[in-house]
């Protein structure tokens, strides 16, 4: 029995993509140093602003988007900030390639898509297997910030945090406010704070 060819060229292609994104990620991310992540970061608004609030910190923003990418580089460029990065790739692929030598101290996802339909919630990224992975590449009391302006993904992501062993919601204050296009165009919004667990 033969293999199907394009799942033999899908498999190259991935293993491929698996290769160059380890190596961007070898000159991206300094060693042993841990960085703040920003999951889904559109044109990198948010995370420019706060990598330019916060000269101290190493920050890394994804996203699947490659025009989004191309805008969020163009930004951090003008801005001339050498500790903001943007790369294009996919959260799981993200974590999967990430050197062991590469732990996260902040992890915020802003408005991800609510996938509002019962049969795309899986398709969410605030699932139990997405934050077990991160608690495997996070450094020690690492936070996790989420925000959203759909109640029932806020409901559904507090009942993942407070059924999972390694994240506890803390009530802290939002470390960093500044208003991004989804927030900018939302009615109104609801947040939380995870932290790590031992």
């Amino acid at each position: 029995m033969t293999n199907n060819p394009h799942s033999v060229a899908y498999a190259a292609l991935l293993d491929e993509r698996r290769r160059e994104l380890r190596a961007l990620m070898v000159q991206t991310l300094p060693y042993r140093r841990p960085f703040v992540w920003e999951v889904g970061c559109g044109h990198g608004h948010f995370l420019t602003a706060y990598a330019r609030a916060h000269p101290d910190k190493w920050c890394v923003g994804v996203d699947i988007a490659g025009e989004r990418i191309e805008r969020a580089l163009r930004k951090r460029d003008r801005a001339k900030l050498a500790n903001l990065h943007f790369i294009r790739t996919e959260a799981g692929l993200f974590l999967e390639c990430l050197s062991h030598e590469s732990l996260l101290s902040e992890l915020f996802v802003l408005f991800p898509d609510p996938w509002p339909k019962l049969r795309h919630h899986k398709h969410r990224i605030m699932q139990p297997t997405f934050l077990t992975t991160v608690a495997t590449r996070a450094a020690k009391d690492c936070r996790l910030y989420f925000r959203t302006d759909y109640e029932p993904y806020f409901n559904d992501t507090s009942a993942v945090i407070d059924r999972h062993a390694r994240w506890r919601r803390v009530e802290e204050t939002w470390p960093f406010e500044y208003k991004t296009v989804f927030q900018s165009r939302a009615s109104a919004h609801r947040s939380l704070i995870a932290r790590l667990q031992p």
